[in-house]
């Protein structure tokens, strides 16, 4: 799942997060924003696991992803569609 710009993307870019269950039913589902392997591991999650672009929106920041997505541990689909559908994303990585 991919939404149709980076714009709508309107999580947050600081603070903490805590994701519902839906999204990350593991112990720890507090994300600091400010802590760099927090960040990426919320952000791996929620493209993972979202099953409606509504959680995308919510939980994702465009600047923040742009900053970490060629850290991003993702599966090879999931970095395709993102990348099929932002450009600027795999040209940002290289």
């Amino acid at each position: 799942m991919v939404p149709e710009t980076l714009e709508e993307l309107a999580g947050p870019a600081a603070g903490v997060v805590v994701l519902p269950t839906a999204l990350d039913w593991t112990p720890k589902r507090v994300y600091d924003l400010s802590d760099d392997v927090d960040l990426r591991m919320l952000y791996e999650t929620v493209i993972r696991e979202a099953m409606h672009v509504e959680e995308l929106r919510k939980f994702l920041d465009p600047v923040l992803l742009s900053a970490v997505w060629q850290s991003l541990w993702l599966p090879p689909r999931a970095r395709l569609m993102w990348e099929g559908r932002f450009p600027q994303l795999a040209r940002r990585a290289a």
